[in-house]
């Protein structure tokens, strides 16, 4: 246990220093929203939610497995966000991300070590297949829970479960083109909780948060292991350095 604690904490280091910029940017924007409205449970729990999740894009980005850890308890306050608003849609959303993208993140111990080494580049076929999926899963999402919820806003709703649920099943197999879908879903995701806000469904700090999310997959194409074969390789001897110091503290 102590051992995978350290790990955590070295997930935590060697990031981009954009990464940390974006970071302490989102909070200081989540801390002037949450002081400039009404304090209350849900309110906190939001920022809570939104802090988590933003440490866990970033590290996606600097291809840390430490997502997992941060996806699910930041999933966890973003179903309680997404009930209060009748976001159905993002709640199914949030339990997605964690039966694809965060569990098998956080029990693959193939997935875990040294992922940088492991990124891949789609084919024709595996275009065809997640631009396919992505259509399947929004008309049926959005028939659903359009006839079977009172979501008042279901295809928007659809929309951005259709292409994050899509982008957490990419990014889990370790394909750079995630980030063609976590853009088209931070954009999809400022209108559902723009939306939302109007109508009086939700706090700013989601659409505050969808906001930094988008910056963040911007930036995974310059600055991020991902994409920046300079970057990528340095993370690579980051991480066979570290898995060097833990065998020799082992024998």
């Amino acid at each position: 246990m102590q051992h995978y604690f350290k790990f955590l904490a070295h997930q935590l280091q060697g990031w981009p220093q954009q990464n940390y910029y974006l970071f302490f940017f989102s909070l200081g924007c989540q801390v002037m929203t949450l002081v400039g409205q009404t304090i209350t449970p849900l309110t906190i729990l939001t920022f809570i939610g939104t802090t988590l999740g933003v440490l866990c894009v970033l590290a996606i980005n600097a291809a840390k497995s430490v997502n997992g850890f941060l996806g699910i308890l930041s999933a966890i306050c973003f179903v309680i966000t997404g009930y209060a608003a009748k976001n159905y849609l993002s709640i199914f959303e949030q339990i997605a991300y964690v039966a694809t993208l965060d569990i098998p993140v956080l029990i693959s111990a193939n997935w875990n070590v040294n992922m940088a080494s492991k990124i891949r580049k789609f084919t024709g076929r595996s275009w065809f297949v997640a631009l396919v999926s992505t259509v399947v899963i929004y008309l049926i999402s959005g028939w659903a829970i359009g006839a079977f919820t009172d979501d008042p806003r279901p295809w928007v709703d659809a929309i951005s479960f259709a292409i994050s649920l899509t982008a957490g099943v990419i990014c889990f197999l370790r394909f750079n083109n995630q980030y063609v879908w976590w853009i088209a879903s931070g954009l999809a995701q400022m209108v559902l909780w723009f939306i939302s806000f109007r109508q009086g469904s939700a706090t700013l700090a989601m659409f505050i948060n969808s906001s930094v999310y988008l910056i963040n997959d911007v930036l995974a194409f310059t600055i991020s292991p991902w994409y920046n074969e300079k970057e990528r390789q340095r993370v690579i001897a980051q991480e066979t350095a570290y898995a060097g110091q833990l065998a020799d503290e082992n024998r």
